[in-house]
């Protein structure tokens, strides 16, 4: 199993090569940064000068923030500073953040993100191979590429396209037109085995590819600590990202699968209300249990491989502990020897 770190907490673009770097050096096969306060293009460019080797993911970058030519643009350029190290990691975002934060158009998420991906594969065979651009979907159209802006071959290729994907429907695309899928955190364990998988599996089928061809990534929550008190703090944090994610209408099938589903209106009331340490006592040890890991440092690695073993082939860490450290250390080194 692949085991990844993450970066994009730092202060800064330039912290983050920096941190990459840490990661690179404790052994991790990969880095993830997210699209939070800075955007993932920038801070892994500063991470490909820092390594050598582990694999470069953006986790996610948001696509329906961008049109497919500028994200088929930006990832060329990783993929060509990387030397080909990049994990293109898309992921839709939620509605309201794609109209009122982006100012950027919504509609059949899963068929349009089909689509742009597509779209994205057109303009770099146009690069590559030196094919017409003549892409015309229902929601993209790339019709245009002279000379004069084809970036060219790329000679590491085209990156891997990863998919961040919740509901059925989205899982299956990723199967279908990405090379591996993003388990979303707010992912159990029994969601995962039930429903994620069976669908990303029947995207697959539907394409002529099979699970050996693609990667599946996994963010797990880990609640541990060295001390009670590190320990409690790390439960409070990670009840408190559930209850976050809970409370998100687009997620309540993974609670209902569980029999929480009520829930998730109650956590959204209180979301609006901005109370935020409410929400976070509202989930149950047996919530919490069901959606992270609850041990011991020692007991990580077994932890994790007992839930996902077999069904996952990246793992990245849902917490901010120090990479370096002894704890993690043997948890790396025990689940890549897995």
């Amino acid at each position: 199993m692949k085991v990844d770190g993450g970066i994009g907490f730092q202060p800064d673009p330039v912290a983050m090569g920096v941190a990459a770097k840490k990661i690179e050096d404790a052994g991790y096969d990969g880095a993830w940064c997210p699209e939070l306060g800075h955007g993932p293009f920038l801070p892994l460019a500063f991470a490909a000068e820092h390594t050598e080797s582990m694999m470069l993911g953006t986790g996610i970058a948001v696509a329906f923030a961008r049109n497919p030519m500028d994200m088929a643009t930006m990832a060329n350029d990783l993929q060509l500073l990387s030397q080909g190290r990049l994990l293109l990691g898309l992921g839709t975002q939620i509605k309201p953040h794609i109209e009122k934060r982006f100012s950027m158009p919504w509609s059949h998420p899963a068929a349009r993100m089909r689509e742009y991906i597509l779209a994205m594969r057109a303009i770099w065979d146009t690069w590559h191979n030196g094919s017409k651009l003549e892409f015309r979907g229902d929601f993209y159209t790339h019709t245009l590429m002279t000379p004069f802006f084809s970036a060219g071959p790329n000679p590491y290729g085209p990156p891997k396209v990863l998919l961040a994907a919740v509901g059925e429907l989205m899982a299956e695309t990723a199967g279908e037109v990405a090379d591996g899928l993003l388990v979303h955190g707010f992912t159990t364990e029994k969601y995962l085995r039930e429903v994620t998988v069976p669908a990303f599996e029947r995207g697959l089928a539907a394409a002529g590819k099979s699970r050996t061809d693609a990667i599946v990534s996994y963010p797990a929550f880990v609640a541990t600590g060295a001390t009670d008190g590190e320990k409690e703090a790390a439960i409070g944090m990670v009840k408190n990202q559930i209850a976050f994610y809970a409370s998100t209408p687009a997620y309540r099938g993974v609670l209902e699968l569980h029999g929480w589903g009520d829930l998730q209106p109650e956590l959204n009331t209180l979301s609006k209300r901005g109370e935020w340490v409410k929400m976070g006592e509202m989930i149950t040890d047996d919530i919490l249990n069901a959606f992270a890991v609850v041990c011991e440092p020692a007991d990580v690695a077994s932890g994790l491989l007992a839930r996902f073993g077999g069904v996952i082939d990246r793992i990245s860490f849902y917490a901010p502990y120090d990479v370096d450290s002894g704890i993690w250390q043997q948890t790396v080194a025990s689940l890549r020897a897995a």
